[in-house]
């Protein structure tokens, strides 16, 4: 979906906005500083999008959007500030981590209600569940990683809901899959 120059523009958006973040301790840095792009670049385009932050391949952070009104360009921004200082699970990225923060950026497809199970691709589909307040979503790649064949990424999804891990067996828990041009930072 993106060519070469777009990734690294993506990932030199999401690396200054963490920069900025945490040196201005959590100040969004999305807004009117932003760059325009053409109306037809992907950058411009509103689509979901998860920041994922990483140090020495230990998760350090990641938020995202399942849905955008916002260009590309500018939710990949807000959304690495806030992974990087507003993820829950984590402390701020301090400014002695950021040489050691790797980024990685999952353009999400639109969500895609599925009827059984079998519609499932592990390594191809994140999945997002609800049951009714309770919502969980994993990025394709959590799958692949922790090596795990569908049930157990369905278990998983549950546990992130806060759900029992059976949950998705039951008939008003609404299952839904998407895939992700995932775009990583190249480090030297």
């Amino acid at each position: 979906m993106f060519n070469p120059d777009e990734e690294k523009e993506l990932i030199e958006i999401a690396r200054n906005s963490v920069r900025y973040a945490v040196t201005h301790k959590g100040e969004d840095p999305s807004g009117s500083k932003q760059k325009l792009y053409p109306e037809e670049s992907p950058l411009s385009q509103p689509n979901g999008v998860f920041v994922t932050l990483s140090k020495k391949k230990e998760l350090r952070g990641c938020l995202g959007l399942i849905v955008s009104a916002e260009p590309l360009s500018n939710t990949v921004a807000q959304m690495a500030g806030r992974s990087a200082t507003e993820d829950p699970r984590f402390l701020p990225v301090s400014e002695e981590e950021l040489a050691d923060i790797r980024i990685e950026i999952s353009v999400l497809s639109p969500l895609r209600e599925i009827s059984s199970i079998e519609e499932i691709q592990v390594g191809t589909h994140g999945i997002f569940l609800t049951a009714g307040m309770h919502r969980g979503l994993l990025l394709p790649q959590v799958a692949v990683t922790n090596h795990w064949g569908r049930n157990r990424f369905l278990e998983e999804t549950c546990t992130k809901a806060g759900l029992p891990r059976d949950q998705w067996k039951h008939a008003e828990t609404r299952i839904y899959i998407f895939s992700a041009d995932i775009i990583e930072e190249k480090k030297s």
